[in-house]
């Protein structure tokens, strides 16, 4: 049997005035993923335990079948994996993003979607600042998104499970003084940041974006600390091979440590311009190979057009992921034979606070065993009123692929 789970990342939400009512779900034209809905079940899942802050890191651990409260250590050495950097014991990772603070306040945690190249140039400044250091290294990403390492290489870390560090993302517009990092090591994390900011004021790269009329990187930003997870083998806990198509470096690694194969798709942005067809039919390929038995297919723009705070856009990404991925996905999965595909973001992002949110997520499911509950419609308000529901969201995994394992 072959397996097909599709993340329209943050696309539960609430009731929207510009929308007479509706959630970007109930609004957007999205019939195939309402033919999955027909055709099987609609329930709902919490992927993101209340002690636990909401993000992707979290709720695609739940969504893979994995208790984030038994397994979650922070988000960088998630991406750390997906980067290929190997964590020693006593080494820990910390998510490094490039933002533009003015007047104090958090103005943009992409630093107006800072490019990749001029990132590099800001990373090896701050690099060479360390020189003489063992512990500390910069890795430059994708973007804004780059990662600190902390190498312990004997020596007592700083920091512990109580080093309390906040998202960029979920301080938009605020002022930042009040979400600085605490706990152990915090003062550490607060210095490199003040250490940024004086470098970033003379950078070349800044002052080039600045005549062009585009927004400076005005410093770092720490937060998502954490070392390597002990993840089990997805195929020793479920007995299926997995592969992962993803722009986003916490999937990939996630993946990685999972043991799927991470697909490489050009075109992938992880953001609203990201090539959608090029997705599905890179996971229609994926599983025409005889290695792999149920592929993963996220897509990010749904969760950016939350954070831009941009009703259209949502609707408009949740309309493309239907046409471009479920469509087709969905349709040649039942050309092959026995299958199942589900449709499952992994946590809210509301567009009126333009951040993550805990609660339920609607997910439609449906394929071979699966009986037709005779739903019409995917949305939230339907899967409010299924009785079909995992308020431990890792369980949803061993249901959908029919075997036990998760949690």
């Amino acid at each position: 049997m072959k397996f097909a789970l599709v993340i329209p990342d943050g696309v539960a939400d609430e009731p929207q005035p510009e929308l007479g009512g509706r959630t970007p779900l109930q609004a957007a034209w999205i019939p195939h993923m309402h033919a999955v809905a027909c055709e099987g079940q609609v329930g709902r899942t919490n992927n993101v335990p209340l002690s636990l802050p909401s993000g992707s890191d979290v709720g695609t651990m739940s969504l893979f079948g994995y208790s984030p409260l038994q397994f979650h250590t922070g988000r960088a050495p998630l991406e750390a994996a997906a980067q290929g950097i190997e964590l020693q014991p006593g080494d820990w990772a910390v998510r490094c993003n490039l933002v533009t603070i003015a007047d104090g306040r958090m103005a943009s945690f992409t630093a107006g979607q800072y490019p990749s190249e001029a990132g590099v140039e800001l990373l090896q400044l701050l690099q060479k600042s360390r020189c003489g250091d063992s512990h500390w290294k910069y890795f430059a990403g994708v973007s804004y998104r780059n990662l600190l390492i902390y190498r312990a290489r004997e020596a007592a870390a700083p920091f512990s499970r109580e080093t309390f560090s906040t998202p960029p993302h979920d301080i938009t517009d605020q002022l930042v003084q009040s979400y600085l990092p605490t706990g152990p090591g915090a003062d550490q994390l607060c210095a490199l940041m003040d250490e940024s900011r004086e470098i970033f004021a003379g950078a070349e790269v800044n002052q080039r974006r600045l005549a062009a009329g585009f927004p400076a990187a005005t410093q770092t930003w720490l937060w998502g600390l954490g070392q390597r997870p002990a993840l089990q083998p997805f195929e020793q806990r479920f007995g299926v091979r997995g592969a992962v198509i993803t722009a986003v470096d916490l999937l990939r690694g996630i993946g990685r440590l999972l043991g799927w194969q991470v697909l490489q798709v050009p075109g992938a942005t992880g953001y609203l311009d990201t090539d959608y067809g090029a997705k599905g039919r890179a996971a229609i390929a994926a599983l025409q190979r005889p290695d792999v038995d149920f592929v993963v297919v996220h897509v990010e723009a749904t969760d950016e057009a939350s954070h831009e705070g941009s009703v259209e856009e949502k609707v408009r990404a949740v309309e493309r992921i239907d046409e471009q991925i479920v469509g087709p996905l969905h349709g040649w999965l039942k050309s092959q034979g026995e299958y199942r595909l589900l449709v499952c973001p992994d946590h809210p992002t509301f567009l009126r606070t333009r951040t993550h949110s805990h609660g339920d997520c609607p997910f439609a499911v449906c394929g071979t065993g699966i009986q037709s509950s005779g739903c019409v419609e995917y949305s939230e308000k339907t899967a409010a009123s299924s009785v079909l529901a995992f308020p431990e969201g890792w369980d949803l995994m061993g249901y959908f692929l029919g075997r036990p394992g998760g949690g």
